[in-house]
């Protein structure tokens, strides 16, 4: 167990906080502030505590150079506003200069200060000096609270740990206690939901999972490599061609496992990848040669209603077809509805899914949402998480 802001001594110190504040933006204005508002925790108690308080954070990949459209002035402007007080805000194409250290020390207790993106250096995703050394002087006490960018070895994220005393935040303690529990100690039965397109990316997650699970369902278009793995025509659906032989191993090892995998029955197919494509249900072994499946059928929807009725623990990450497209929607908001009606423990991967819910208004109905969808991937997959690895242990 991680040590958090709670064992140590905040009071009159500068304390370095790692956010993670990459937010969507659209003509410079931040359409969801998810990860912001999941930050104010950490950052209150800090501010509470009279600590000097000096958050951090990326914004996109501007790999390196300053971009005036990858700005975190208006997460400052954002914070302003749902703080409440004054935050500090000096945009620096070096993220740290004699400007920067000089307002970083004049900082009094209870006072918030936000760096500029912290990728406009080269460094950064590199972990190197003198960059590193840099952010360093800034602080006394390095606070990680960017559970998005943990399964990243930064100079913002594991970099800090060799300067200071590193601890984490209220976000990253939430996501590895409902990911740990999930893992280490789950209510049956326990049901992994695994969407998106490509297999290859959550093979890993899937072996994991299978040695703790009760059931795997499989949606998104992941599910026609698994199609094409059991001998069946696949149309012109999104295929990933490189893990077919692995869908089918996995198919063979989840049941010498005694492990139930759900495979759509049906897909909702198109003719083209377009909302106002004439579509079409099929079941899966006859999908013609010229349509894509688009999203999972009616009576896949029912199928997996039916086992997510019954869990007591779910874990989903990735889609079940193209929800962007409101016809193509209905099998990813019927599962977001089912896990919204379930009395289970309830914990949404991030990254689409988390997209998924909040589209579908089910967010307050889960139990956990995981800010980081790479991160909340390599968890699950069972591995170490440099930017958590670091921090001391109580």
């Amino acid at each position: 167990m991680k040590k958090t802001v709670r064992d140590v001594d905040v009071a009159g110190k500068r304390v370095l906080v790692r956010c993670d504040f990459n937010v969507p933006m659209k003509d410079g204005k931040i359409t969801d502030d998810f990860r912001i508002v999941s930050a104010l925790p950490t950052i209150k108690y800090l501010i509470e505590n009279k600590a000097r308080v000096i958050l951090m954070s990326h914004m996109g990949k501007p790999k390196g150079e300053p971009k005036p459209e990858l700005s975190l002035k208006p997460v400052a402007d954002k914070l302003c506003r749902l703080l409440g007080k004054e935050v500090v805000f000096i945009s620096s194409p070096k993220v740290v200069d004699e400007k920067v250290e000089e307002a970083a020390k004049a900082l009094e207790s209870g006072q918030v200060m936000l760096l500029e993106n912290t990728r406009y250096r080269a460094e950064e995703t590199k972990n190197k000096e003198p960059y590193t050394g840099e952010l360093a002087k800034l602080g006394e006490i390095f606070v990680n609270d960017a559970f998005g960018t943990a399964h990243r070895e930064h100079s913002s994220t594991a970099g800090l740990a060799a300067y200071m005393p590193s601890v984490s935040g209220f976000l990253i303690e939430n996501e590895v206690k409902f990911l740990g529990d999930a893992l280490d100690a789950p209510e049956r039965p326990f049901v992994a939901i695994m969407g998106g397109a490509k297999v290859g990316d959550k093979i890993p997650v899937i072996k994991n999972l299978m040695k703790k699970v009760d059931t795997i369902i499989i949606g998104g278009g992941m599910s026609y490599t698994f199609f094409k793995a059991m001998g069946y025509e696949v149309g012109t659906s999104i295929l990933d061609e490189e893990s077919i032989d692995l869908a089918r191993e996995l198919m063979q090892k989840t049941k010498k496992a005694n492990v139930q995998l759900l495979l759509p029955v049906d897909s909702v197919c198109a003719k083209a990848f377009d909302n106002d494509s004439q579509s079409e249900v099929f079941d899966r072994d006859k999908i013609p040669t010229d349509m894509m499946g688009m999203d999972i059928g009616p009576r896949t929807i029912e199928l997996y209603k039916g086992v997510i009725a019954k869990a007591k623990t779910i874990v989903w990450n990735g889609p079940a077809g193209v929800f962007e497209m409101s016809n193509f929607a209905e099998g990813t908001k019927a599962i977001a509805q089912a896990l919204a009606d379930s009395q289970a423990i309830t914990i949404i991967g991030g990254g689409d899914s988390a997209a998924a819910v909040e589209q579908f208004g089910f967010k307050d109905k889960m139990t956990h949402i995981s800010t980081g969808g790479g991160a909340s991937l390599e968890f699950l997959e069972g591995k170490t998480l440099p930017g958590i690895a670091c921090l001391e242990d109580k």
